[in-house]
């Protein structure tokens, strides 16, 4: 088969970019011709047998709703002159103008736009505004694609949920939870002082986009407060930031160490004791599946898109992302049963496979 992979970046440092790689690089190896239509991508997937990258250059354009726009309408052009010699054209929610027979689903902005916690509503201003637009303008386009494609992979039951309620069938509806990469996320020690990290300390580890309330780690921080021998490491960009400051004025900033951001993941996961991630919306939070692919223990929310993997087993779930007290008690726990880590950390590797 000829297929076309529709993504502005597929590559391996985060979200819907890593899967998108993994399954260009399967289905290549499954010997089908793949085009990969992206802004960027990983520097070894072009060098496979059967993979062929259409470079498309959003990167001189202001904005990412901009951007967004642009590649949307050349790859449309690009998808139209070569249609009759595609068998198959794969996009991720909305990316481009041109029909899709599949959809892979790990966000909904019309879910998003609705939360209390959107930017719009927490941040307000010009960067509020703007966020509220993007969201808007994407949960208005996205409609579009799900209406017409011809099949769409949730990742997540949340996502399928999200997707019934927007009045899409069930019967063109798959769930497909997002997969890992056992080789790259594995159990370990890692000399933490490499990392720039404290030894000798219960370590939890937080990673994702920290600039605004989406991922809670505001809630992750104010929990910290109540548990004084647990150390976390921050992973993500913190340029335009606001929680190194809140670290600072609830006097954390000996024990939250803000890492920026990071490509060794597979790494920091391997350096750590647990992952703690109660995000407020998520699709399915592929940084979960990675997370007890190396063995972590997690704390998450039942609200997390993905949570359903996180059994008793693995981790702790609890009700309300916002709950501090309950978020305290679960870091408790974990940082103070290092045999019940243990346990835990073999039922999440084996969880993953």
């Amino acid at each position: 088969m000829n297929i076309a992979i529709v993504c502005q970046n597929v590559v391996c440092t985060a979200g819907h970019g890593r899967v998108n790689y993994h399954v260009a690089r399967k289905a290549a190896e499954q010997g089908h011709q793949v085009f990969v239509l992206s802004d960027s991508i990983a520097p070894d997937l072009p060098t496979r047998p059967n993979v062929s990258w259409v470079h498309i250059d959003v990167q001189k354009w202001p904005t990412q709703l901009v951007k967004d726009q642009v590649f949307a309408w050349r790859s449309k052009r690009w998808i139209r002159d070569n249609r009759p010699d595609l068998d198959l054209v794969m996009t991720t929610g909305f990316v481009t103008w041109a029909p899709t027979d599949i959809c892979m689903v790990q966000f909904v902005h019309n879910s998003w736009i609705r939360s209390p916690h959107h930017s719009w509503r927490t941040q307000g201003g010009l960067v509020g505004a703007y966020q509220y637009l993007y969201s808007y303008l994407n949960a208005h386009f996205e409609k579009r694609v799900f209406r017409e494609a011809a099949s769409l992979v949730a990742v997540s039951h949340a996502i399928r949920d999200e997707l019934i309620h927007l009045g899409l069938p069930d019967r063109k509806i798959s769930v497909v939870h997002n997969g890992v990469d056992l080789d790259e996320f594995y159990p370990g020690i890692e000399d933490r002082s490499r990392l720039g990290l404290p030894a000798d300390v219960p370590l939890a580890l937080f990673a994702g986009d920290i600039r605004t309330s989406r991922k809670n780690l505001d809630t992750v921080l104010r929990a910290l407060v109540n548990v004084p021998d647990v150390h976390l490491a921050v992973a993500g960009t913190t340029d335009g930031s606001p929680y190194p400051d809140l670290a600072r004025k609830l006097a954390l900033l000996d024990r939250v160490h803000f890492l920026g951001f990071r490509t060794d993941l597979p790494s920091l996961m391997r350096a750590a004791d647990f992952f703690v991630f109660p995000s407020r919306y998520e699709a399915c939070a592929l940084v979960l599946v990675e997370a007890i692919a190396s063995g972590l223990p997690v704390i998450t929310a039942q609200a997390t898109g993905g949570a359903e993997i996180i059994e008793p087993e693995c981790g702790i779930r609890i009700n309300d992302a916002n709950d501090v007290d309950a978020l305290s008690q679960a870091m408790r726990e974990l940082a103070s049963t290092p045999q019940g880590l243990s346990s835990m950390s073999r039922s999440s590797r084996e969880a993953a496979r």
